[in-house]
């Protein structure tokens, strides 16, 4: 399309082809009507990765297979301790510790002052019995031997068996999952205690780095910078290829009309120069042959009506009729028209058009030099924007307002460390003696496993009830080592098992209960409760207006540090984000400006005068049809050659040699004027009727031709700049809106990093949710699983004591057989 149109005589059909393609032209919508495109993934700027490196990674309970035995032992505890926080206690003992009465004390512990009650009568009862089971047994009054044989033996004996089996059974399983849960408390309480300072320590390097993180954010938008100046880069260029991009179709119409109509005239001139120079010249020849052919027909008949001339008669009425046909004297003369027509053209339409194409081609290149000013200026806008969005970290205010919240975690870091050694210590302590104990409970079941087997085959092997056999003593004696054992360490046992229960009963109800359902909060919010060394809200430098349980939901929720602290003047964040205050003078320079792009001159005036008069010079008034009509004439109404074969054909039919001579010269004159002055005549009449032919087809739309291509042409002229204007406002909205994008997602990215990531409160709701986990989830409940696996293991050693000793008996021999 950059290659301007050439001039040529077009045929009708092209013609019609760039009169339509005109019309198309005229009928494309308005540039205003072009969509901007949606923003692909170019349009998308990436930032890098989040400025906390420093994080406080949220923990989660993770499902276990022993969860139903962390129900049950949640249940039992529930059915323990029913009463709810003891409110009035805690504030007592917190701020006045001396007033603290022990009866409310056991009021709010009374299920495990119960439960103490039972430890310490279990813990006297069976030491005492294993005493008493002693001396039975020095005086040969236990565990001794059966005195008469009876038939109910066997199935007493099988249901002994089937009773110690079961119960070792369930001995087994639970210290198994003592075992299990005593190494997942081990497993758990380093890591866990070890993420207490750690958190601390983490959520104050997270105060202390807000500034830098806020500066990190701030500098980011280099990202968004560096795009809009790589986009006003290609801006000139790219709507200068726009406007060319969208008139092109209706310039290029419209030249290729004017083509048409330059073409028309130059060859319409070329035509009407030939129809005056042929039908002058056809005159003229026409004057030339008529004395010739009239004296060569007096000859002709004169030889064909001699009485010699055999056969003649046949050719006389044609040699009669031999005189001249066509007369062009007769038509129209278009010497008027050519006096019109003389000068033209007097512009040089070739240069006239390649000028104009070359004109509108240029426009991309305008463009680029009447928009590089706002270019310039709009890169200084941008500059200008760096500075004020710079404003959101110089005026963010939480360095001086989070030094009181770090003091408080550096205070609660340092007092925090010893207490967590000395519970470290204490678990190092009760895992020695839980898993020693284990030991013990599985070496009783070994003894009672041990027994049962043995005796079971020792009996086996008897076959006299009475007859001593060494292995059924054996398994009595195993048997009665493993009662021992139970009687020896079973209160060591319910000690371990009520210290920790204590512990973790207390932890379940008192801490991980109502912290679940947030009544711990509730109880430090209430004024009054914590003396003023423990208030948290003024430790914390919260607002006035808010609480530790409101502070945790909005921390949760994804709240700033600056929106729950305490600041002297208020900073609002979304006011620092709002768009139009960084892109406002951006909008107004490229809404101000204004450039003509679109001024192309396609006719000058000297070529507009030479199509008008082209159209007023009377080329559609001559008459065409008088010339097509005399056409149709021949030049001679007799044919030459036709009668020159008649003449050689009646040669040879005479017998007259003379005659015959005579007849042979008339057709060579004949053949000679025909060859010689007819037929230059017909080819000048053939090429007549090419440019009448070109001419009658042209005429009746002349006029109409011309004032459409003008009127185009003016129109198109006219229409340029104004649409050129409006595609320049359409491209430069659709680039300002593309360039507020970036703006806007470099803010919302700022805000959403600012609340989320370098100045969010939720690490502080992280910790505390992850304390709870830690404590409750991972700690708590293991805890709770082993002394109650192990209380199992240690109540189940009563009934385990009576079968084995029961069973003993069966196992040695019968003092009395009975027959």
């Amino acid at each position: 399309l950059s290659e301007p149109p050439r001039l040529s005589a077009r045929p009708a059909g092209a013609m019609r082809a760039a009169g339509l393609l005109l019309l198309a032209g005229a009928m494309l919508p308005a540039a205003g009507s072009q969509q901007c495109h949606p923003a692909g993934p170019g349009a998308v700027l990436r930032f890098t990765d989040r400025h906390a490196e420093i994080r406080v990674p949220a923990l989660h309970r993770v499902p276990s297979s022993l969860d139903p035995l962390y129900g049950l032992v949640r249940r039992c505890l529930d059915l323990i301790q029913q009463n709810p926080l003891p409110t009035e206690l805690l504030r007592t003992a917190l701020n006045d510790p001396g007033s603290v009465r022990t009866s409310q004390v056991v009021q709010y512990e009374l299920g495990y002052v119960v439960c103490a009650a039972v430890a310490l009568l279990f813990t006297v009862a069976v030491p005492v019995a294993g005493m008493c089971f002693c001396y039975c047994r020095s005086r040969q009054r236990c565990g001794g031997r059966l005195r008469a044989h009876r038939r109910s033996l066997g199935c007493r004996r099988r249901c002994l068996l089937a009773c110690l089996s079961f119960t070792s059974l369930i001995i087994l399983v639970s210290v198994t999952c003592a075992f299990v849960t005593s190494q997942r408390v081990k497993g758990q309480m380093e890591p866990g205690l070890g993420a207490v300072p750690s958190t601390l320590h983490t959520l104050r390097q997270h105060l202390a780095n807000v500034p830098q993180g806020v500066q990190m954010v701030v500098d980011k938008f280099q990202v968004a910078r560096k795009q809009i100046i790589s986009d006003l880069a290609g801006l000139s260029r790219s709507v200068g290829l726009s406007i060319h991009a969208q008139l092109q179709a209706m310039t290029y119409a419209a030249l290729a009309d004017l083509q048409d109509r330059a073409g028309d005239l130059q060859t319409s001139l070329h035509h009407l120069q030939i129809v005056h120079r042929t039908a002058r010249a056809l005159a003229a020849a026409r004057a030339e042959l008529e004395p010739a052919l009239r004296e060569r027909r007096h000859r002709v008949v004169a030889l064909l009506d001699d009485p010699r001339c055999t056969s003649c008669a046949s050719v006389l009425g044609r040699a009669q009729g031999l005189q001249l046909g066509a007369d062009y004297g007769k038509v129209p003369s278009v010497e008027k028209v050519l006096k019109a027509l003389a000068g033209l053209p007097r512009s040089d339409f070739a240069e006239m058009i390649r000028q104009g194409n070359g004109t509108f081609n240029s426009i991309p290149e305008l463009a680029v030099e009447r928009m590089a000013q706002v270019i310039q200026d709009l890169r200084a806008d941008l500059a200008r924007t760096a500075e004020k969005v710079q404003s959101i970290a110089d005026g963010f205010p939480l360095p001086d307002y989070t030094r009181p919240a770090s003091e408080a975690l550096a205070e609660a870091e340092q007092r925090s460390r010893p207490y967590l050694r000395e519970a470290e210590r204490f678990e190092r302590y009760r895992w020695i003696a839980g898993t020693v104990l284990c030991s013990i409970i599985l070496l009783i079941l070994a003894c009672n496993v041990t027994g049962m087997a043995l005796g079971a085959y020792g009996l086996s092997k008897r076959e006299d009830p009475s007859d001593y056999e060494c292995r059924g003593e054996a398994g009595a004696k195993f048997l009665l080592v493993g009662v021992g054992l139970a009687f020896l360490f079973s209160w060591l046992l319910i000690l371990l098992v009520f210290a920790t229960f204590l512990v973790g009963g207390n932890i379940q109800t008192l801490v991980c209960r109502n912290w679940v359902n947030q009544e711990i909060y509730k109880f430090i919010d209430t004024p009054g409760n914590l003396p003023p060394s423990m208030n948290l809200s003024r430790q914390l430098n919260l607002r006035r207006d808010s609480n530790l349980s409101s502070a945790y939901r909005e921390c949760r929720s994804g709240a700033g540090l600056w929106e729950v602290l305490q600041l002297d003047s208020s900073y609002d964040l979304d006011e620092h984000l709002r768009t139009p205050q960084y892109t406002a003078d951006f909008q107004k320079r490229l809404g101000d400006f204004t450039a003509d792009l679109g001024h192309v001159r396609l006719l000058r005036s000297e070529g507009r005068q030479d199509l008008e008069t082209f159209a007023r010079s009377g080329v559609d008034e001559v008459d065409y049809g008088r010339f097509q009509e005399e056409m149709k004439n021949p030049v001679v109404q007799t044919s030459l050659p036709g009668l020159a074969r008649n003449l050689e054909g009646l040669q040879k039919l005479q017998r007259n040699s003379t005659v015959a001579g005579r007849l042979a010269a008339e057709a060579r004159a004949l053949w000679h004027m025909q060859n010689s002055t007819v037929q230059a005549q017909e080819a000048l009449v053939a090429k007549l009727g090419e440019s009448v032919q070109f001419l009658s087809r042209l005429a009746p739309h002349l006029k109409e031709r011309v004032r459409r291509t003008l009127a185009t042409t003016a129109s198109v002229e006219a229409q340029l700049p104004v649409q050129a204007q409006q595609i320049l406002r359409q491209e430069l909205g659709c680039f300002t809106r593309k360039e507020l994008r970036y703006f806007t997602q470099y803010l919302n990215w700022v805000g959403q990093t600012l609340r989320e990531d370098v100045a969010s409160c939720q690490p502080l709701a992280t910790a505390l949710d992850n304390g709870r986990v830690i404590l409750c989830d991972r700690i708590a409940e293991p805890w709770n699983a082993f002394w109650f696996s192990l209380g199992c293991c240690t109540f189940f050693l009563i009934p385990s004591i009576i079968f084995a000793v029961r069973l003993t008996k069966h196992f040695r021999p019968i003092r009395n057989r009975l027959m």
